[in-house]
């Protein structure tokens, strides 16, 4: 029997065989997965459409990273023994095929992840930006504005979630983690956008609320409803702003996953777990779920600048929301900032710090706070490839003295490398 590793150096050499074989891999309103990508939040909105034929675009990403972390509490609960080593590597295989003039479908396949070593289906999506395959002409003028995106797909709640890593595919994440509150769900839904000529952009959305999908307890499915309005302009060649309101709210449901649906784990491995822990069962490691089990009204505030080399991006998040066995809402707040400066030939190299603070009520009554501080650097050796390192520095403070997270810390250092293309 082959080993995974067998599996995905067979895999690998497919795809870039299949990648020199194709002499042209661009698609209509599409971001790319390698440096081109980085700082393209939706995919871009191009009325000049080029399809000629049906076209699959094979494309994936490969991460593996060092972790040098230790981690301390106050020892009411013990911590595992932690060391310095590699990390499981992680691979996505995405496809990407040009379907008809404006449509295109994406498929996303993790095949290794720190929660499943074996492959599985993150999900896909159709995105229509030309309805000519229902008649020529048709909705012309409206279609020039507008964008349909349907499938069982990453919700487009909050511009954080364009800037995380996802499984191996963490070109656009100039750092190592991703934030505290990791805001990011997959459910079957449908986002209408419109994008205006003056820069200001609207969507809205709906989904079923559901991670895994099952025709079973039909009662327990509540609807989410997504809600996003923006403001994106090159207001010189220098000096970009973009401005985003994001809303997501589930009413009532079997099971909120907005804090929790991702599925392929943290990238600090092991940190303030037990002594039984395991890397892939206990894979949300250095995160933190506000514990909204049924009910929740999430916002989210981002503004991005870059001048030059020099960017910002930030997140402002309230939420509140309650488990069923709890009589009234609590309310949860995250704030984040980074500032990257990009320089070299082509921005090949950059460094950026980011600070990221969690505060909550617990359903104990408990107030808490999570602080966490990186530094961090980076250097494009190809536009497909990535290396970076990272500082990282977490505090937990308020926690109950019986926690594990009480009096809680972990800090280090992360290497990580990348191959997107």
């Amino acid at each position: 029997m082959k080993t995974f590793a067998q599996f995905s150096l067979y895999v690998f050499a497919l795809l870039f065989g299949l990648s020199a074989w194709g002499q042209n891999r661009n698609l209509d309103n599409f971001r790319s997965p390698d440096k081109d990508g980085i700082n393209v939040f939706e995919a871009p909105k191009d009325s000049m459409l080029t399809f000629d034929g049906v076209k699959v675009r094979v494309g994936g990403s490969s991460t593996l990273q060092f972790q040098g972390l230790n981690h301390e509490n106050s020892g009411a609960v013990e911590l595992i023994e932690i060391g310095d080593n590699f990390n499981l590597a992680t691979a996505n295989l995405d496809l990407d095929v040009a379907l008809a003039k404006g449509v295109r479908m994406h498929l996303r396949t993790y095949l290794s992840s720190r929660h499943h070593p074996e492959p599985y289906v993150k999900g896909g999506y159709f995105q229509i930006d030309n309805l000519d395959f229902i008649s020529p002409g048709f909705m012309e003028e409206a279609m020039k504005h507008l964008t349909i995106k349907v499938g069982h797909m990453e919700n487009n709640y909050g511009d954080a979630h364009f800037r995380r890593s996802d499984n191996s595919q963490t070109m656009y994440n100039p750092f190592v983690g991703n934030l505290i509150m990791d805001g990011f769900t997959t459910e079957v839904g449908a986002e209408l956008y419109y994008r205006g000529n003056t820069g200001f952009f609207t969507m809205f959305g709906l989904s079923n609320g559901k991670l895994n999908q099952a025709v079973s307890s039909p009662g327990e499915t509540g609807a989410s409803i997504l809600a996003k309005l923006g403001y994106d302009k090159q207001i010189s060649d220098d000096f970009r702003f973009r401005l985003t309101g994001s809303m997501y709210s589930t009413g009532n449901a079997a099971r909120v996953y907005l804090y929790t649906a991702d599925r392929t784990g943290s990238r600090y491995y092991l940190v303030m777990e037990d002594t039984d822990a395991r890397a892939s069962s206990q894979f949300r490691s250095g995160r933190y779920d506000p514990g909204f089990r049924n009910e929740i009204t999430a916002f989210m505030i981002n503004p991005f600048f870059k001048y030059r080399g020099l960017e910002f991006f930030g997140t402002i998040e309230a939420v509140k929301g309650k488990a069923d066995a709890e009589t009234s809402k609590r309310s949860a707040t995250q704030i984040a900032g980074e500032l990257i400066y990009r320089f070299g030939n082509n921005e090949n190299f950059y460094i950026g710090t980011r600070y990221n603070t969690v505060s909550n009520e617990e359903a104990s009554g408990d107030d808490i706070t999570i602080d966490r501080f990186q530094l961090g650097a980076g250097a494009f050796l190809t536009k497909n490839i990535l290396t970076k390192i990272e500082y990282v520095n977490q505090q937990y403070d308020g926690f109950d003295a019986a926690s594990i997270f009480n009096e809680g810390a972990f800090k280090g250092v992360m290497l990580e490398a990348v191959i997107s293309f």
